[in-house]
């Protein structure tokens, strides 16, 4: 008997419920955070609002506790991107990515300036320099040059980077407060060591609980791992399968929820980079591909995909949260998500005395690949 067909809604609504985006969850921080699989987290307040959108009664001190008390931390993991992630999964999953950031590294300008130079030096030297303390990256290549003149100091600090298990340590990261993003190693910050035999096999099955059901190329995309089809697999007799209107094989773990696909989504708003929008290879099952490159900035789900973008603004005492919709919103849906922004705003700006949400005219044409600093 052939395997049922998903169609893109019914993706959606899966997806969707095991982000936690139809009904937010009654759970701890920590536990949404690993029930995730970590979170997107280069803009350093966008796990905050992640969290916000998917859990009831979250508080920004809820995370900035975690953080402060060493139970998470951020570092480049997944796709060598910054993530946050709980202590205990970073010494978990932080050593299987060990070759994503070597081959990040050999790929990149800093990895061609220093060919030819012996790692285990650099390592040891770099580890001792953050054992007296943690270690701007600017800082780091700066003392790292002094040892070896003959390279270039930006090549050496982001070489450690890649090379070894590095986490920003507070008070980076924490709700209402900035710093410079300040480096050790994870081994340093945490006490004690990364395991030495992550699991690939546990990693799949996470994700797919928290992103499925999914095909080898959407897991490869979130991960950046490669030679994923032959851990599926090994794990096909637990998985149960699908496949996609366009026939691909989609696998999915035993228990994970498949809602109607008829079933409501409220408006939900989402912060930069959140991983609904980029945890597969195919992103249509929640945004629409005339519209990738919103991920950079926030986004609004109405009706479970990506129709706006939003952004809040600062001024003395008063706070603006602007919604630029991609298409024409009915009057229900804008009411909906005016309630829902003014929420985010007593969330996100607690402190204005002055709050107010609009919606603009729908923008006029899909916006464009952001240009890239050099």
């Amino acid at each position: 008997m052939p395997p049922p067909i998903l169609s893109q809604r019914a993706l959606n609504r899966a997806l969707l419920a095991r982000q936690h985006l139809l009904r937010r969850r009654k759970a701890s921080a920590a536990d949404e955070i690993e029930h995730l699989v970590g979170m997107q987290a280069q803009v350093p307040n966008s796990p905050y609002v992640g969290l916000w959108t998917r859990l009831e009664e979250f508080q920004p001190h809820q995370l900035a506790d975690l953080i402060t008390h060493r139970r998470a931390v951020r570092l480049g993991i997944m796709r060598n991107t910054l993530h946050l992630v709980t202590a205990r999964d970073c010494i978990a999953l932080r050593p299987l990515f060990s070759p994503v950031l070597g081959r990040g590294l050999q790929a990149s300008p800093f990895g061609r300036n220093l060919v030819g130079m012996e790692t285990q030096p650099l390592i040891r030297q770099a580890t001792r320099l953050m054992k007296e303390k943690p270690r701007t990256l600017a800082e780091l290549g700066a003392l790292l040059h002094e040892r070896w003149p003959d390279r270039d100091a930006n090549s050496l600090a982001y070489a450690i980077r890649h090379l070894v298990s590095l986490v920003q340590v507070p008070p980076r990261g924490v709700w209402g407060k900035s710093a410079q993003a300040t480096w050790t190693t994870a081994e340093l910050w945490l006490g004690q060591p990364l395991t030495l035999k992550p699991s690939v096999d546990s990693l799949v099955m996470r994700y797919l609980a928290a992103f499925g059901p999914a095909t080898v190329a959407d897991m490869s995309a979130w991960s950046g791992l490669t030679a994923l089809r032959g851990v599926v697999a090994r794990l096909r007799p637990e998985l149960r399968t699908f496949r996609d209107e366009r026939a691909r094989e989609l696998f999915d773990v035993p228990d994970g929820p498949l809602p109607d696909p008829k079933t409501p989504a409220p408006p939900r708003f989402l912060p930069e980079y959140d991983n609904l929008l980029i945890g597969h290879h195919d992103r249509t099952r929640v945004i629409d591909h005339a519209y990738r490159y919103v991920i950079f900035i926030g986004t609004l789900l109405v009706d479970g995909f990506v129709q706006a973008t939003w952004m809040v603004k600062r001024q003395g005492d008063a706070a603006t949260l602007t919604i630029e919709p991609l298409r024409r919103l009915t009057v229900a849906d804008r009411n909906a998500v005016v309630a829902e922004g003014e929420r985010l705003l007593d969330f996100a700006a607690s402190e204005a005395t002055k709050r107010d949400v609009r919606i603009t005219a729908v923008a006029t044409s899909p916006p464009q690949a952001p240009q890239l600093r050099h």
